[in-house]
């Protein structure tokens, strides 16, 4: 029988290492693609932000383009919607006589009730299989069940670095000619999706474009070419230029750049290079990234709760004029400032500046956490839901920090802003 399988594609944009691409060519004769740009990604959420702005739109955009690429290499055709997925999808099911539709297993309210919609609009009987495929620990490899995940790092941490194990690379071959489809729908623009046209500040730390081959070429450069993988953990604390750190964030985050990738990239490094304490720093950051989803994965939407997974209770205030003057960066701390004018105009910000204008935010201003939370969603470049707000849950102190601290921002600036260089680099516009 001859069956023809849809990958659906989500938060999983890569041809390499992608588990739903290797079933679908493993299980069917005939396999094709979609990707759908839902317009409520890109409405007002309830705290009045676009859910995804002008910076992370283009990097999507870029992405998109890219995988529609690389997967016409291989011979399985990409097509691209401007449309919410329960009305597209079905249609494709339909009309190609789908069989089985191949999609990343993902958990939060948003995307489950997509799915949940999808599956009540089709109208024939099809196979939805999902996969996790967005770890560097597969749920199945790691030594806990999802219940008895730890409220702190550190034990989680060293138990799967213990007992744990990470998969190796699967990279999907080509198919065959006859699957090729030479007419193509073609990726929007910035404006189809109701988003503003902008030129790059020169000032970025993070100049870089979105895509599978983008992302596999900083992996490299970091690694391979300048060795700044041999300094990470000196460096990742940087305010200042592209190389402070390895920026594989933004590729992670929609899944243009595997964890495993990375991973085993590191491992032939130390073999072949050096070992030292930033390559496994690299990895450390990796096994947070891991954290954060499985917090996720256990607590489910009470990482979007006021309150938190320790179901703590804080006074927290919402005044629009505090609220608008950390977004604009006119607050009374200058190096708060400097990171919110960054973001503001790149939809970049170190992890340094992250958590210093997350603590001013909802430690010293005590604002509703979660409108931060919102904010970044917004503007980040490299906005991952659970690491988003699983760290701000963490600096609320209502996440996982059991030591519920607040950052000094005077002490932080002078210690990694001694100089000013960074300050001075967001503040004096008129130097620019």
């Amino acid at each position: 029988m001859t069956k023809t399988g849809l990958v659906w594609f989500r938060n999983d944009l890569r041809v390499h290492d992608q588990i739903s691409l290797l079933k679908a060519s493993k299980e069917n004769s005939f396999v094709i693609a979609a990707y759908c740009f839902d317009p409520r990604h890109f409405e007002k959420d309830r705290f009045g932000f676009v859910k995804t702005e002008k910076y992370r739109g283009q990097f999507l955009l870029e992405t998109v383009d890219a995988l529609q690429y690389e997967l016409n290499q291989l011979n399985i055709p990409l097509f691209v919607h401007v449309g919410k997925p329960e009305t597209i999808l079905p249609e494709y099911i339909k009309v190609h006589n789908i069989t089985s539709v191949y999609l990343q297993k993902e958990w939060t309210s948003e995307e489950v009730k997509v799915l949940e919609n999808v599956k009540a609009n089709v109208e024939i009987e099809v196979n939805f299989v999902e996969s996790y495929d967005q770890f560097l620990y597969h749920p199945e490899d790691i030594p806990y069940e999802i219940e008895k995940i730890p409220k702190v790092f550190t034990g989680f941490r060293k138990k799967c670095e213990k007992h744990g194990n990470i998969r190796p690379l699967e990279t999907i071959s080509k198919m065959p000619g006859k699957n090729r489809v030479d007419h193509l729908t073609k990726v929007p623009t910035l404006k189809d999706l109701g988003l503003a046209e902008f030129e790059q500040d020169v000032r970025t730390a993070f100049p870089f474009k979105g895509g599978e081959k983008a992302g596999l070429a900083r992996l490299h450069n970091y690694t391979w070419e300048t060795k700044k993988l041999s300094y990470y953990k000196k460096t990742r604390n940087g305010l200042v230029g592209t190389d402070y750190s390895s920026k594989f964030s933004a590729w992670l985050a929609n899944g243009s750049l595997s964890p495993r990738m990375i991973y085993h990239e590191v491992k032939k490094y130390e073999s072949e290079i050096v070992k030292n304490e930033s390559t496994y720093w690299m990895i450390f950051e990796l096994i947070w990234r891991d954290f954060f989803k499985y917090i996720s994965l256990k607590h489910e939407n009470k990482i979007f709760k006021l309150e938190g997974i320790l179901g703590a209770t804080y006074e927290w205030k919402n005044d629009s004029k505090l609220i608008q003057q950390w977004i604009d960066g006119e607050t009374s701390e200058p190096f708060v400032n400097a990171n919110m004018l960054e973001l503001k105009h790149t939809g970049w910000m170190s992890n340094r500046g992250r958590q210093n204008v997350a603590s001013y935010f909802a430690r010293t201003l005590q604002l509703d956490w979660r409108i931060g939370a919102a904010y970044f969603e917004s503007v980040l470049l490299d906005y991952d839901v659970h690491s988003n707000y699983g760290n701000w849950m963490y600096v609320a102190g209502v996440g996982n920090d059991p030591r519920n601290r607040t950052f000094n921002v005077k002490l932080q600036a002078e210690r990694y802003d001694a100089n000013k260089k960074f300050q001075n680099r967001w503040l004096q516009t008129s130097l620019f």
